[in-house]
């Protein structure tokens, strides 16, 4: 999945907590930061709907293993 770092989105939980709102690279970085458990419950809501293999049509969430993806390439690209 490419999405460019510097993409507007939305990170948040179905927990209820205030979304975090800014770009991929801000939500990756929250996510990195977060317990197990939050990180379960988060959810990143795009500007851009992204194709997803497997997949018809293009969504506008991503999954929280999806978003592990985006943290470790942020980690692996410094």
């Amino acid at each position: 999945m490419s999405i460019p770092w510097d993409q507007p989105a939305t990170l948040i939980d179905l927990d209820g907590k205030a979304p975090i709102i800014g770009t991929i690279r801000d939500c990756a970085m929250h996510f990195a930061l977060f317990k197990p458990f939050a990180k379960e419950q988060a959810r990143i809501l795009l500007t851009k709907p992204v194709a997803r293999e497997g997949r018809k049509t293009r969504t506008w969430i991503l999954e929280p293993s999806e978003i592990e993806q985006l943290a470790a390439r942020l980690v692996a690209e410094g």
